[in-house]
Order: structure tokens, then C-alpha cells, then sequence
């Protein structure tokens, strides 16, 4: 197994509450995409893009993870070989693109004549990024250098085109683009990850940037810390936690939302709450929910009122089990989640996640998103450079069920990309990204791989043969 891999747990999401339930008494509706049962949306109506995968999860109660990370113990999982059997089928940069599942969310903004309106759909957004992470037990296979992947969705309105630009340390870049000029969203991630025994902790590096064309603004947020439990024993589960600030640099508005740790009886379990400011640090909104299910808006005095009237009634009880602390002696027991989302009354709903397929489980927990990203469409393949993650014949045959092919073709690709780099070593020759360079963030003015353009002209002449 090689020991050069990387170790991409960044955006691995594992288990939460199953309940979906939430009571929309009393809230209006910002998010106003139609939840569907997961079908497929028709092209031309004829082809639909597909349900479910070719072949279900492979079991994984045979391998255990122990006797690779027994060693790594507080430090960061740069160089750390992990089994065929651990991944999903899908790269890491496609995981990236699962960004873009609520779009719609970007276009309710830019339709928005309010800029505190906007900034916390754009909130919303946010939170709803990092919501496919819930219950995704495997972990992405790690990009080749100089690997790339694509996602036009007309009927959403965008396209998107990720690169793999750097090896050590991982880096990949992202950027999105409205069909319509609306918006474009761009960022790049160099997760950094360290093992602390039951647990891994991802800091998910790097920034968002979303830019509202039409409005003339721009938003820039990093994604919350994410800590997945019970790597070696017991149960896998997520929390995610940290501030997150969204900075409007057009009008100084500004979003800070708090990803809340399940704290000792897992009574904040995946909460978020949070409020935006004005220019002059005056509060306009309370947002709050959860980022497994959804999220709402309020006026601040709404929400004070509440809280004063739901401690004097005792809504905050502490009547509750101790044996559900975060911290067991063993592994750390997944805490029953206490309630769902207790709506306000005057709230706002601005995001709700889009249900699951019923055979979620049995599909590595995608959602009907990801079941359709590694799909080649009709026609696709003669369009798509030689670079592209859907032509990864690992990855492939991990989808099909065949990991002996998927483990043999994994090493096969490292130890050609191992080769490349030993040649260009000896020729003294540095790598060239395609389709991004490494430049300056024109809003927040650090360092940031941009996109160069050219991409959707189809000349891939000049791509390199990482395959």
C-alpha cells in the first residue's frame, strides 16, 4: 500500500439523528424549492439521470482501522495508507461539487432587493454545504495531481469545473459559474487532519468566496471544524463545530454563526446559531436550526423575548441522562439528540435539507445529488478532458462493487503519478496546473488559486495522462 497517500477524511460525514420531523408552525418560507422524493430531473424528455448506483456498499465489519492509525496518534494524517475498503466512490473534488446541491439557494439571493435579506440566504447556503456530511461513513479517494472534474447543470442554472493543483500539500480548487452571469463561486481546501485516538479533526483550510454579480457584493466564510468519533470502536458519528463568519465586503454586513459541539449531554448536537450585523455592528437577524435539517431567521427581539420566556417556563430542563455525555471511557457513544428544531413564532424558514433516498444506507448514505455524480451521460465522454475524476478506473470499479480491481488500480495510479514525479524531479521541471494559478484573492487578499478560464472551450490537447 502506498505510503504517499493522503489521508482526505476533510469532508467525511458520519452518523446523526435519524429525525427529519420539524414543526413549519408559524414560520414563513425563504427556501422555496420544491422537496421532491429524489427522482431524477429529464433531459429532453427522455434520459433521467440516475436513482441509485450499480453496485451497494461493500461491508467493512472485516477490516479494522486500528492498525494503521494506532501510530499516528496527535499528529496530522498527511502520508497515511488507508485500504480501498474505507473509500466512496467518488474523488474528493466531486465531494467539493457537492457544494452546489441547494443552487437555489444562491439564485433566492441574488432575486433579493435587501442586502441583509441576501446575507442570510447566503448564510443559509452556507450551512447547507457542509449538510451532505451528515452520515457519510466513507471517505473520497484522494485526487491525483493535475485531475479534474466537471458539473454542468443547466436546469440549476450553473457549471463547475475543480482541479487537483497541488500534491504536497493537497490542495484542490474550485470554481462555479451562473449560465446567466448571477454569481460565481470559487474557493480551494487543503484539509488538515489530525487522530487523537478515538477521533479524527479535520480543519477544512482555505476560503469561500460567492459573488453576487448583479449586486456587485462578495462573501467570504471558511467551513466549521469537523470531528468525526469512534474511528476505532463503537458507532461513527460527526459534530462539527466552530464560528463561522460570512463578511459581505460590499457592505460591511457581516454573519457569525456558531457550529455548537454536542457539549457534555449532546444537548447541542449539531445546533447552529448565530445573528448578522450591520456596518455599525447592529444586530438585524438571529439565524438559528440545525445543519442536519434546516435553518431560520428572526428578528433579535423576537428572539430574546423567547429565550427569556422559554427559561422562566423551563425550557432549558436538566433532567437529562448523564450516561449520554460525549465522553465515554470506552468510545464516544453517539448522544440521543434531544429534540429537533423548536421553530419561533414570527421565524422565517430559509433552508431545509432535501430528504434521502430510501436506499441511502445501502448506497454509501448518498444523497440523490451524489448518487449522480461519477453517472457518465450520453454523449459525455467525447466532451470530457483525459483528466476528468469519471474516468478514474478505480474509482469505477469501486462503484461497480469490484474492490480487488478498484485496490489494484488505486496503486497502479499512485505509483504512476509517484513515477511522474521522479521524472520531473530528474529534469528539474516544476508541475504546471491547468486551469487555476495560485494569486490573491482580490476581497480578503490572501493568497488563493484562481480560475484562469478556457475550460468549457474543449481544448484539452495539452492535459496530462494521469490515468
Amino acid at each position: 500500500m502506498n505510503s504517499e497517500e493522503e489521508f482526505y477524511d476533510a469532508e467525511t460525514g458520519l452518523e446523526s439523528d435519524d429525525s427529519c420531523e420539524v414543526s413549519f408552525k408559524d414560520a414563513l418560507v425563504f427556501d422555496s424549492k420544491q422537496v421532491t422524493d429524489g427522482s431524477a430531473a429529464q433531459e429532453n424528455g427522455v434520459w433521467e439521470r440516475r436513482k441509485t448506483l450499480p453496485a451497494e456498499m461493500i461491508c467493512r465489519n472485516n477490516f479494522s482501522v486500528w492498525s494503521i492509525l494506532k501510530k499516528c496518534i496527535g499528529m496530522e494524517l498527511s502520508k497515511i495508507a488507508m485500504p480501498v475498503v474505507f473509500n466512496e466512490p467518488l474523488s474528493f473534488l466531486q465531494r467539493i461539487s457537492e457544494y452546489m446541491e441547494h443552487t437555489h439557494l444562491i439564485h433566492k439571493a441574488c432575486s433579493l432587493p435587501d442586502s441583509v435579506d441576501r446575507m442570510q440566504v447566503v448564510a443559509a447556503f452556507a450551512v447547507s454545504a457542509v449538510a451532505s456530511q451528515w452520515e457519510r461513513t466513507g471517505k473520497p479517494f484522494n485526487p491525483l495531481l493535475g485531475e479534474t472534474y466537471e458539473l454542468t447543470r443547466e436546469d440549476e442554472g450553473y457549471r463547475l469545473i475543480s482541479e487537483q493543483v497541488s500534491h504536497h500539500p493537497p490542495v484542490s480548487a474550485f470554481h462555479a459559474q451562473s449560465l446567466k452571469q448571477e454569481f460565481e463561486f470559487h474557493g480551494s481546501i487543503y484539509p488538515k487532519l489530525k487522530f487523537w485516538g478515538k477521533s479524527v479533526e479535520a480543519e477544512p483550510k482555505g476560503t469561500m468566496t460567492l459573488e453576487l454579480l448583479k449586486h456587485k457584493e462578495a462573501y467570504t466564510w471558511t467551513n466549521p471544524m469537523c470531528c468525526v468519533h469512534n474511528i476505532i470502536l463503537g458507532k461513527l458519528w460527526i459534530e462539527q463545530y466552530g464560528t463561522v463568519e460570512i463578511v459581505n465586503h460590499s457592505t460591511g454586513d457581516k454573519c457569525v454563526l456558531n457550529f455548537k459541539p454536542c457539549g457534555m449531554f449532546g444537548k447541542e448536537l449539531h445546533k447552529v446559531e448565530g445573528h448578522i450585523q450591520d456596518k455599525s455592528k447592529k444586530k438585524r437577524r438571529v439565524i438559528y436550526g440545525k445543519w442536519t435539517e434546516c435553518m431560520y431567521s428572526v428578528d433579535p427581539k423576537v428572539y430574546e423575548a423567547y429565550k427569556k420566556s422559554d427559561k422562566k417556563t423551563g425550557g432549558d430542563s436538566k433532567k437529562l441522562k448523564q450516561e449520554h455525555s460525549c465522553e465515554g471511557e470506552e468510545a464516544d457513544e453517539m448522544p440521543d439528540v434531544q429534540e429537533t428544531v423548536t421553530v419561533i413564532p414570527g421565524s422565517a424558514l430559509l433552508w431545509r435539507i432535501t430528504p434521502r433516498p430510501a436506499h441511502s444506507a445501502q448506497m454509501y448514505n448518498f444523497t440523490s445529488f451524489a448518487m449522480t455524480l461519477n453517472e457518465l451521460e450520453p454523449g459525455m465522454e467525447r466532451l470530457l478532458p483525459p483528466t476528468d475524476c469519471r474516468l478514474r478506473p478505480d474509482i469505477r470499479a469501486m462503484e461497480n462493487g469490484d474492490t480487488d480491481t478498484a485496490s489494484t488500480e488505486k496503486e497502479r495510479l499512485e505509483e504512476k503519478q509517484r513515477a511522474a514525479r521522479r521524472e520531473r524531479s530528474k529534469d528539474e521541471e516544476d508541475w504546471s496546473t491547468r486551469w487555476f494559478q495560485l494569486g490573491t484573492n482580490p476581497h480578503t487578499g490572501a493568497e488563493d488559486w484562481l480560475y484562469t478560464g478556457g475550460y468549457f472551450d474543449r481544448s484539452y490537447t495539452d492535459c496530462p495522462s494521469i490515468y
